[in-house]
C-alpha cells in the first residue's frame, strides 16, 4: 500500500512538472510571437508603386504628376517630351531605409534613382541634392565609357562604380536593392541579387567622396539625411516597377 502511494504521488509531481514545462513553453512562445509581431511592424514595407496608381508620386517642384509619366500594363513608364526636367519624387520623407524596385531602360537609354531629395525653388533639379544610383544602357550609351566606369549602371553616380557582370542589357529588367543607414553610416547597393558595393552616407569618409567627385562645391549635394525618392527625366524612355521601401528604426 505504501509502495502505491509514494507511486501516485510521484506520477502527480511528474505530471505537475511537465504542466509547468507545458505553461513555461507557452508563456515563452507567446513572447517570442509578440516579439516578432512587434518586429514585423517596425520594418514594414510600404508600397510606394503597385502598378495601378501615383497616389505617392508628384513631381519635383509641383503638386501633380507629369503626364509624361504614365502607367502601362501595370508599369511606371516615362516617355519624354519637348521639355526636359520632368523628374518625379515621392510624396513622403525617408531618413534609414531600405528601397527595392526594378527598372528597364531603353536602348542608349539614361535615367536614374535619387535619395535625400530636399525640395526648395534654390534646388532647380532633384539631383542638385539627392546622390544617384545610375540606370543606364551600358552597352549603348557613352556615359558608361567615362569617369572610370562611376556613371555605368547600378553605379554611386560618380562615385563608386558597379561591376559589369550585375547588370541585365536594354529592354531587361534589374532588381535594385539601396540600403541607407544614417544611424550605422553605411549605404548598401544589391544589384540582380549580387552585392555590389557599400559607402558611407555621411561624415568624413563621405565629404572625401564628393569632394573627389563632380559635385565638389554643390551647396546641397548629399546634405540632406531625410529626403524624398526621386526618379529622373534624362530625356529617354525608362520603365519602373514593384516599388516599395522598408524604414529602418
Amino acid at each position: 500500500m505504501k509502495k502505491r502511494i509514494m507511486y501516485v504521488l510521484v506520477l502527480i509531481a511528474i505530471v505537475s512538472c511537465k504542466e509547468s514545462s507545458k505553461e513555461s513553453e507557452s508563456i515563452q512562445t507567446e513572447k517570442e510571437m509578440l516579439k516578432e509581431e512587434i518586429s514585423n511592424n517596425e520594418s514594414k514595407w510600404i508600397t510606394l508603386f503597385d502598378g495601378s496608381s501615383f497616389n505617392n508620386w508628384r513631381g519635383y517642384l509641383k503638386e501633380e504628376m507629369h503626364p509624361e509619366w504614365t502607367i502601362q500594363d501595370g508599369v511606371m513608364a516615362f516617355t519624354p517630351g519637348e521639355l526636359g526636367g520632368k523628374n518625379i519624387i515621392s510624396k513622403q520623407k525617408f531618413t534609414n531605409f531600405i528601397l527595392s524596385l526594378e527598372w528597364k531602360i531603353s536602348e542608349e537609354g539614361n535615367s536614374g534613382i535619387f535619395w535625400g531629395v530636399f525640395e526648395d525653388e534654390n534646388f532647380s533639379e532633384a539631383y542638385h541634392t539627392g546622390p544617384e544610383i545610375q540606370v543606364l544602357d551600358n552597352e549603348g550609351h557613352s556615359d558608361s565609357k567615362v569617369a572610370n566606369g562611376t556613371h555605368k549602371a547600378g553605379s554611386l553616380y560618380d562615385m563608386i562604380g558597379c561591376p559589369d557582370e550585375f547588370i541585365n542589357p536594354a529592354g531587361e529588367w534589374n532588381l535594385c536593392v539601396l540600403e541607407i543607414n544614417h544611424k550605422t553610416n553605411i549605404g548598401k547597393v544589391t544589384m540582380n541579387g549580387n552585392k555590389a558595393f557599400t559607402f558611407p552616407v555621411n561624415g568624413e569618409d563621405w565629404d572625401k567622396m564628393v569632394l573627389n567627385s563632380k559635385f565638389k562645391g554643390w551647396e546641397g549635394f548629399g546634405k540632406y539625411q531625410t529626403g524624398h525618392i526621386g526618379l529622373q527625366d534624362h530625356g529617354d524612355k525608362v520603365w519602373y516597377r514593384n516599388i516599395k521601401i522598408k524604414e529602418l528604426y
